[in-house]
């Protein structure tokens, strides 16, 4: 796989289909509307809350949308995800119950339907088998991040989002930094040169703990895991796949998407130690290195009642440039100084509400639809991976205290995700200990 700065340049653009799109008139929720021979049928996989989130985001992009199909491990989350979105959505949520599908292998029924475009936001681990059978049937796709838990799952998806570009199906990726206005224009600077050459670079997604979920009567071993599918490496990916890989993108972006030669640091438990977390860890702290010599620094936290950190700092020959998302910071300081003016309106949804900007989240949606309506393909599929290679890499230096070379990260055999899961399964796998658990 080429990771030439040259071709993503080419493919992930810094004038994108979006900014040629038409201004899109959302119907109110008292509309009457019916479907046409234009219309794009859309197919929701995963009915979490990110999942339905996703779903309207694909009805606001385009008025000549319908969502026709519904899928999800248990019934529940479908029927919460129906009520809210036929609620809000009217006659543009056309699921009757013969395409309401549930169960693990929900998503397949789905993808047999006649729908145009798919929403893969299921748990992490699923997403390789979620995106090749997507592929295979010729769906669009918008796929959350991330794309696999382990390297074999992850070689699946770059080898499917190959496929799809010779289908000319679009795929959008869930890195929704990539479609914030503000960080386009900060990228777009560094990209060409304005800090120089990137010497070092430092990046962080520090944060709080999340959900959890109690176990209740009647659930299997294996429901009550994958409701609490977070805290599972081999569901999830660790926090630092599923959560702060967004950091890492943002650091992937700046470095003109070429993949680091090696990464080393550590990782562990140090809070989140109650067998209930599963076997993730709550922290890493890791050193790549990219061809040019530069080295990144990242780190990551979940831990309650620490100081929260989300940002990046890029030092080049000519300049920095600091990004930072709790606050709306995007700056460059040096020899071409530069700063984004509007930054308070991009911190969160909220602020987008206050002015006339498509949040990032809607933004991904509205290119994606219009890529379809022009007949213009979009692939994100092999910077998407890449990001999601770093990721993996990183967690392996993590789990094993060893310095691991993006190679081996990506050729490594590992399967995390257990095959011919059932409700029935009894599954673990042992929390890792630097020094001991060894490089697969």
């Amino acid at each position: 796989m080429s990771f030439s700065r040259r071709q993503f340049i080419k493919t992930a653009g810094l004038v994108t289909i979006g900014s040629t799109l038409p201004e899109i008139s959302v119907l109110g929720s008292n509309a009457v509307w019916t479907s046409n021979s234009n219309t794009l049928k859309v197919g929701l996989i995963g009915c979490g809350d990110r999942g339905t989130a996703a779903a309207g985001e694909a009805l606001n992009a385009d008025p000549n949308v319908v969502l026709t199909a519904m899928a999800d491990a248990f019934d529940d989350r479908l029927q919460s995800s129906y009520k809210i979105l036929k609620e809000k959505y009217k006659d543009r949520v056309q699921v009757p119950k013969e395409n309401q599908f549930v169960g693990l292998d929900a998503y397949q029924k789905l993808i047999d339907t006649d729908v145009d475009v798919v929403l893969l936001v299921a748990p992490t681990a699923f997403r390789p088998d979620h995106f090749e059978a997507a592929v295979k049937a010729n769906k669009h796709i918008f796929a959350e991040k991330p794309y696999g838990v382990d390297a074999p799952g992850l070689r699946r998806v770059m080898a499917a989002s190959e496929e799809a570009k010779s289908k000319n199906l679009s795929i959008v990726s869930g890195f929704c930094w990539r479609y914030h206005f503000p960080k386009r224009e900060t990228y777009k600077r560094v990209l060409n040169g304005q800090i120089g050459n990137i010497l070092t670079a430092e990046t962080t997604y520090n944060t709080g703990e999340l959900w959890y979920k109690e176990r209740q009567k009647g659930w299997t071993d294996m429901q009550y895991k994958l409701r609490n599918w977070y805290y599972y490496n081999w569901l999830s990916g660790d926090h630092i796949v599923e959560q702060a890989i967004h950091s890492l993108d943002m650091l992937q972006w700046a470095m003109g998407d070429v993949a680091p030669v090696s990464v080393v640091g550590s990782g562990g438990r140090q809070k989140r130690t109650d067998p209930k977390f599963g076997n993730i860890y709550d922290h890493f702290a890791l050193t790549y290195t990219y061809p040019s010599g530069a080295k990144a620094y990242f780190s990551c936290r979940q831990q309650a009642n620490t100081i929260p950190s989300y940002a990046l700092e890029l030092v080049g020959s000519d300049g920095d440039c600091i990004i930072d998302n709790r606050t709306g910071l995007h700056e460059i300081v040096g020899r071409k100084p530069w700063k984004y003016e509007d930054d308070t309106k991009f911190t969160d949804e909220n602020a987008y509400k206050k002015t006339n900007e498509r949040s990032m989240y809607q933004q991904e949606h509205d290119e994606l639809f219009a890529s379809i309506r022009a007949n213009k393909p979009m692939n994100d599929g092999e910077w998407m991976t890449r990001s999601n290679l770093v990721a993996l890499a990183g967690r392996m230096a993590g789990y094993t205290g060893q310095e691991v070379s993006i190679e081996a990260a990506l050729a490594s055999e590992e399967v995390l995700f257990p095959n011919n899961m059932s409700w029935d399964t009894k599954y673990d796998i042992p929390i890792a200990v630097p020094g001991i658990t060894k490089l697969a």
